[in-house]
This record gives C-alpha cells, sequence and structure tokens, in this order.
C-alpha cells in the first residue's frame, strides 16, 4: 500500500486525506493545530452565535471516521524530495506528498494593534472579548479592512471581513447601541470586491449607505496604530478596535524549501496540481499560485476541488483509476453565500456570469445550515450531497 503524507490539518488537507483512504492509500495527515477550524462559520464568534468548540473539528475525531493517522506537528522547510519538522526531523517516509500547508499573511507595520479573522483562529476570540469590552463602555469606532498583495492578486480574503462587520452592525443594532458606534470600512483598492462583478459593487455601495458605514478605499495602509489607521495622504481612520485580514503570502516552510515558487512564495503546479517538474508532489489549497482568469480568488469550495482531483489524479498514476487525469482550472469561480446577521446575499461569478442574489432572513439560516452539514458531513455521520 503506497504511503501519501498530507502537510495540512485545513480544509483542503482533510478533503485530501478522506479522498485519498477512499482509495485504500496509507495516509498521514501532519498539522501543528489538532482541529480543522471551519472559518466560514467563525464569523458568528464575534457576535456571540458560536463559540469556539462550535467551530472546530479535532482531527482525532476525523482520523477516527476515516481511517488516517494525524500526527501533530509543524513543518519548517518543504523539499522535492523530503521535508522538514520544527524539531530538526527530516522525512522522507512517502511515496506521494500532497502540500495543504496554507499561507502565511503579509506583516504590516503595527499588524500587532489589529485583529484578523482569517488567521490563528485564537484571534476570533480576541476580537469578541475587545468588542464586548468596548460595548461595555458604550461607545466607539470600529474599523474593518482588508488588504491586497501586487504579487499575488487572488490571494485576497475579503469576503469574511464584509460578513463580520454586516454581522457586527447587525449586533449592535440588536443591543440597541449601534447610534453610539461608528464603523468604517477601508481597503487600498478603488474597488474591494469587484471581482464579484459590478452589481455586487452597486449592492454593496447601497447597504453601506443604509447601515450608515463610511468607507475610505483606494488609499494604501501605511500603519496600524494603537488608536487607528494610517493611510497615505495624512488620512487617519480613528479607530478602538480594527478587525483586519491582510492579503496572503507564501508559507515560510515553502519559501526556505526548494520547491518551485513564485515570487511571492506560492507553488507553482500544473492544472492537474502536481508541482512543477515534480512527479510524486502535490499541491493544493491556499499554498498554491492559481492559472486563471484576473478575477480569480481562492476560496474553500475550490481548495475541496483540488483535494479531490488529487486523490484521483494519484489513484489513476496507481492504477486504481482509469480516464484522464483531472484538472481545477475549469471549476475556477467565486461563489459565496455572505451573511450579514439578518439575511445575506449568494454572490456567484464564473466567465459568463456574475450574479448577487440577495437572500433577505433565509440567507442567514441557509449558512447555519452548511455550517451543521459540514461538521456532520466531514465526520461521516450524514452523507455528502453531489458538488458539497
Amino acid at each position: 500500500m503506497k504511503k501519501v503524507v498530507v502537510l495540512g490539518g485545513g480544509i483542503a488537507g482533510i478533503e485530501a486525506a478522506i479522498f485519498l483512504r477512499k482509495y485504500k492509500f496509507d495516509v498521514e495527515v501532519l498539522s501543528d493545530r489538532d482541529y480543522l477550524f471551519v472559518y466560514p462559520i467563525s464569523i458568528w464568534i464575534s457576535t456571540k452565535e458560536k463559540k469556539f468548540e462550535d467551530v472546530i473539528i479535532p482531527l482525532e475525531d476525523l482520523s477516527k471516521a476515516h481511517g488516517f493517522k494525524f500526527t501533530k506537528g509543524k513543518v519548517s522547510q518543504i523539499n522535492s524530495d523530503d521535508f522538514t519538522l520544527e524539531d530538526g526531523q527530516i522525512r522522507r517516509d512517502f511515496d506521494y506528498l500532497v502540500v495543504a500547508i496554507g499561507q502565511e499573511k503579509l506583516k504590516h507595520k503595527g499588524i500587532e494593534y489589529t485583529y484578523s479573522i482569517c488567521g490563528k483562529p485564537e484571534e476570533s476570540l480576541k476580537y469578541a472579548e475587545s468588542l464586548d469590552n468596548l460595548i461595555k463602555k458604550g461607545k466607539g469606532k470600529l474599523a474593518f479592512g482588508f488588504g491586497g498583495n501586487p504579487k499575488a492578486k487572488e490571494a485576497v480574503r475579503g469576503g469574511p471581513v464584509f460578513e463580520v462587520m454586516f454581522n457586527v452592525d447587525y449586533y449592535l443594532r440588536k443591543k440597541g447601541v449601534r447610534d453610539n458606534f461608528d464603523i468604517t470600512f477601508f481597503a487600498p483598492m478603488p474597488k474591494p470586491g469587484e471581482r464579484l462583478g459590478e452589481s455586487a459593487l452597486k449592492m454593496m455601495d447601497m447597504m453601506f449607505k443604509k447601515l450608515n458605514i463610511n468607507s475610505i478605499t483606494g488609499k494604501k495602509i501605511n500603519e496600524f496604530l494603537p488608536d487607528g489607521v494610517l493611510l497615505e495622504d495624512g488620512i487617519k481612520i480613528e479607530s478602538d478596535l480594527t478587525c483586519f485580514v491582510p492579503a496572503g503570502d507564501g508559507h515560510p516552510a515553502v519559501k526556505s524549501g526548494n520547491l518551485p515558487q513564485t515570487e511571492a512564495g506560492f507553488i507553482v503546479i500544473d492544472r492537474y496540481n502536481k508541482v512543477k517538474d515534480i512527479e510524486n508532489i502535490y499541491a493544493i489549497g491556499d499554498c498554491v499560485a492559481l492559472e486563471g482568469p484576473d478575477w480569480k480568488a481562492k476560496q474553500g469550495h475550490l481548495a475541496e476541488v483540488m483535494a479531490r482531483n488529487v486523490a484521483y489524479n494519484i489513484a489513476l498514476k496507481e492504477g486504481l483509476e482509469k480516464g484522464e487525469p483531472k484538472s481545477y482550472i475549469e471549476h475556477i469561480n467565486i461563489l459565496c453565500l455572505m451573511d450579514m446577521g439578518n439575511g445575506g446575499g449568494l454572490a456567484y461569478r464564473d466567465d459568463k456570469r456574475a450574479i448577487l442574489l440577495p437572500l433577505p432572513i433565509v440567507g442567514h439560516w441557509m449558512k447555519k445550515f452548511w455550517g451543521l452539514y459540514y461538521k456532520l458531513s466531514k465526520l461521516g455521520k450524514i452523507p455528502r450531497l453531489p458538488g458539497m
């Protein structure tokens, strides 16, 4: 039985492990966390709709459900024929390696004065605590923003910022204190969210005006301060609490190794997720450089497609499948169920169309259902729906 080591216990890595086990490979998942953090539903930690334990799945539980081995450890370097752990151990005991290690975040000056809801899971708890303390004071200024990476334009996480901002707005309104809080959105790009299409931009602008949310876009971020955000041209956003998601950057374990990579440190792959010029190493999810249209984005559903494809493509190499290798390219689209606390919207874009469908009230519960479905189906407690 061929051994496959999967580096990373996130959405991409766990999906790969599950489908590799369906082909009876000997699978080991190595992760520096002992749980899968379900980022899409972590947006509700800030508003007390979810507790931390509600948005995690222990990797030991997933290991037992699907029969893969889980090893806790941190990878410090990945090379073409081995990988090194933080304790100095060098491992070559694999027939195939699947790199699903995620990405790092760009380090802005003063970033320690912000909280990210797409970074370390613990930051969601810290943000929720800080928001509570501010509410107890009775008033405050809140800032929400995300950044870009000119070297990797697809490595942007904008949707979760909008979701947390809209949910916090609704949370303050339910408490009857929204009028005591100023909310400002900021981003360095002139039209944040434009990859969703013009209709989405117009609807976003309408929502900002309706909810009395200030917006400052197209201004470079110079520095984060304890009391705000300093932009170019001397513009300062006063803020008592700043939620900011930096753009992605290559993972240090990739940057320090010899895998083919872009200037930003993302792994270069072919359309079948095989690492360029290396036969037995594949890479999936946030750690890779995507091909495709300018509006492409790294999202969880694409990471899962990559994971399933890799399992199939490895099985194909081993004679366990028949046909042609599967590519991720034709699956590139943007699919986002954006929650607003009291409703939501379904955004979709591909090469032919861009749609934003408002879903008052039902949108919120659809996302809640998806979160429950995701956890139960991953643990094998309910059947998976086709395409999900």
